[in-house]
Formats: C-alpha cells, structure tokens, sequence
C-alpha cells in the first residue's frame, strides 16, 4: 500500500493536520472528499468510505469530531488503508486522553511526530519478517493456502511501544541523548518487551458472547448469531509461554472424541497476533506469548440458530380510536441456576404519545420522550421466571385516524447473564509455563450479553 497524503479534517471540512508524502497529490483535494460525503449525509444516503474523486482514490474513516482521509493516485490496498487510519485514530485516541478536535490542535506536533513514526513515503511501517513468520509462510505455500496480507504492522501503531520513546511535557529532556528503537520493535516478540515483573502472576480470560436476535411478533426466529471474544489480561513476569484448550469440534473430530463430549463450531475465528498461526492449523492448539495487560487473544462467530434466552410477548389493544394499551410479558427462558441482570426492554411510543404511563409486576417503567420509548427497567430476573407489565397511552384522534398500517420500530432488548454462554463454547486448559518455573492463577469466566436483541411489534 502507498498513499500520496494523510489528512485530519474538522466536521466542517477545513485541515487539522496534514503529511505529504509524493507531491503527487494537494491535500486541498481532503477538503472536496470531506464536502461530498457531508452532502451524501445531508441526502439521507451512506457516504462511502472508499471512493474515487476527480482522479484520486480516497479512504476516509470519522472518529469523534475529526475525519481522517487517505489519498493515493495508485491503485492501493483499500482494506489496508482502512485499517492503518483506524489504528492512527486509536494511536492519537490513546496518546493525547481521548481523540477530539481540541486535542488535536493542541497536540498537532506530537501527532506528526507519530504520524511519522507509523508512515514513511507513504508506507506503512511493517516489521521484518522473523523466524515464526517465514515458518507459517512457508507453511502456507506447501498446503497452497492464500498468503496473508501486508498489512500495517501493530507494534509500529501502538501507542504502549511508541511511548517508549516518543516523549510529550514533562517526560521531555533537552539533555537525554537520542534513544534507538525500544527493544519491542527489534525484538522477536515484538508485541512484549523484556524485563516484565509482577508480585503476582496472574491471568484473567473472559469470555464475552453477544446474542444478536431478531424475533418476529409471533416468537418466531428471524435472524440469529452469536458474536464471542475471548478477553484476556495477562499480569506475567519474563516471557510466558501459555497454552489453550477449547472444546473445538475439529480438534474432538481429530481425537475421536466427536459424539463423547460436546463440542462447537467456531466460524469467522480471529486471532491476535501473538497466536502461533501454524501451530493451531497442525493441532487446533492456541499457543503465545502475551503481551503485558488487557487484549483481544481471539474473536469468532457462531451462526447456528439460538434459542431466545429472554422471550417477549407484546399484545396491543385499542379501546378507541385516541387510547393505546400494551400487554408485555417477558419471561426468562433459561435454566433457574442463571439469572439476567440489568434487564432493560424499550418499548417503541409514537412521537407524539400522550400521558403514558405503565404498570410492572417486576422494576420499573418509565418514560424516555428523547428516545419515544417506555424503558422497563429490570435489576435481576431469574431464569423460568416471568414478568408482566401494563402500559396505557393516548394519542391525537385526528392522528390517530390518518395513520397508515404498517410495521414500526421493534423492541430492544439488553440483558447480561453471567457464568453462561449460548454458545456452550468452554475453555478445557489454561496453562503457563516460564523458564523462572512460577506458579501462575488463571481465572476464566463466562458472560452472555444481549447484542442487537429485537422484537418486532404486532402490525
């Protein structure tokens, strides 16, 4: 990938910051990108992210208040420029305490400082490709598997690395000599850096579902998929080495234990980049080294059909033609040993709703004219037990009577139920090995929460 410019914008299109890097193309040409997708967003239409302009191909990525515009005239690596102006806007995100425009006038030098540091004549910084890396792309080749994608390399757009040696205020020193290259960037590991200590060795694995489930009136599954993520937060000293188990289908299938134990199906999987690719394609095995604190170590889809763990049935009636009731019943559909907590439904009000008000065996019902809804509020709800509430409104008669029949906006719902997953994906071993032989606790837990869970209201 090569880009002629990268370009920060205002909302109202004038240049926060801009880096030429072939003279090839103005960044004045960032200005009339930022003006064509307003006036598709002023049209009601989805402005493009990537698009062609008078000649020169752009992508453009918003963030906050500030609009972050690639522009090349070469027939570029779209994908890839996405995903180094998304991982530049995390970089000043993380530097400057959040990503605004403010911030970014305030702190443009050390923003080109960084924006050098990830791009040099307009290529993204990669790292030479190691030992673990020519293996797997030997590997690769021998089974005729596609190559994998040069894309912008992590440690070059991170801010813990870059830190290290690019200083800001007080961590400033006019008399410190000029520093190399911190040791992550030439190490082989180039995502942790050596010399890590902590009193207590620890590692804490959360694995996080998202129910994403669209339900018709009569309870019927529209649409449903599960989206996890495996979230770890690694407290390791030196340079651990951990291994992990799932209960993976094509590893049971490999073992023979297919039909004796219960195992999933893990589509779309994605792993961070300290996962040893060739090892998990020889034996399903998820082995790495970590880096120090908080990541991702793996994302995966699931898109077998799902039960709705909470069921909602809405029933409206209409006395007359300006009175409005509702008759929710909500009901939590898994086993009495798990409970939902922080259960709220909004229930969709026409805007122009008058003196709701509601009723609820369980919680509380209020009413949120910003989003013309009525919030049913839940703090926990017990798996196999149900709830009821009532709800009554009036509305214009006038209104009322020119209304057209047709589908309005559904119920939403959002839940989290802790220590179970839909999925029934379960993490068999967890283990840590270093040379310095310690003892390390790893905790793993379990959470399922609502992610687009709707319910389409009766016509």
């Amino acid at each position: 990938m090569a880009v002629s410019s990268v370009c920060a914008l205002d909302l109202r299109g004038r240049l926060l910051l801009a880096r030429d890097y072939r003279g090839d193309v103005s960044p004045r040409v960032a200005e009339a990108v930022a003006a064509s997708l307003a006036a598709a967003d002023e049209e009601g239409g989805a402005a493009p992210p990537v698009g062609v302009l008078d000649g020169v191909s752009y992508a453009a990525v918003r963030f906050s208040d500030v609009l972050f515009i690639a522009l090349t005239r070469t027939n570029a690596n779209a994908a890839a420029a996405l995903l180094f102006l998304h991982r530049l806007a995390s970089l000043f995100d993380s530097f400057f305490g959040g990503l605004t425009e403010e911030t970014l006038r305030d702190n443009f030098v050390v923003a080109y400082e960084l924006l050098d540091e990830c791009m040099d004549a307009g290529h993204p910084q990669v790292r030479k490709r190691g030992r673990r890396e020519a293996v797997e792309r030997r590997a690769s080749t021998a089974t005729r598997q596609p190559l994998p994608l040069l894309l912008p390399s992590p440690q070059f757009t991170e801010g813990a690395i870059l830190a290290e040696y690019i200083k800001t205020g007080a961590d400033r020193s006019a008399d410190a000599p000029p520093a190399g290259p911190p040791p992550a960037v030439t190490n082989a590991v180039s995502w942790r850096s050596e010399g890590v200590r902590h009193k207590k060795n620890e590692v804490f694995l959360d694995v996080v579902e998202r129910v994403n489930l669209t339900l018709s009136a009569a309870g019927a599954v529209v649409r449903s998929d599960v989206a996890g993520a495996l979230r770890m937060r690694a407290q390791l000293s030196g340079m651990p080495e951990c291994r992990l188990g799932l209960n993976d289908r094509v590893l049971f299938e490999a073992q023979g234990r297919a039909g004796r134990a219960r195992a999933v199906d893990l589509e779309d999987v994605k792993f961070h980049q300290c996962v040893r690719l060739a090892r998990f394609d020889a034996d399903r095995t998820i082995s790495f080294v970590p880096p120090d604190g908080a990541f991702d170590l793996m994302t995966y889809r699931v898109s077998r059909e799902i039960a709705p763990l909470l069921e909602v049935e809405c029933h409206v009636s209409r006395p007359s033609r300006s009175r409005v009731e509702y008759r929710v019943k909500l009901k939590a559909a898994f086993k009495e040993r798990s409970a939902a907590t922080g259960v709220e439904l909004a229930l969709p009000l026409p805007a122009d709703a008058i003196a709701p008000s509601a009723r609820a065996s369980v919680g509380a019902a209020t009413y949120a004219p910003e989003r013309s809804a009525l919030l049913w509020t839940i703090r926990s709800l017990p798996g196999g037990k149900d709830a009821l509430l009532r709800a009554k409104f009036n509305l214009p008669s006038v209104a009322a009577e020119e209304q057209a029949p047709g589908r309005g906006a559904p119920i939403k719902v959002s839940f989290e139920v802790p220590y179970y997953t839909v999925s029934g994906i379960q993490v068999r071993y967890l283990k840590v090995v270093e040379k310095a032989g310690y003892q390390a606790l790893p905790w793993v837990r379990y959470v399922t929460q609502a992610g687009e869970y709707e319910v389409r209201m009766p016509e």
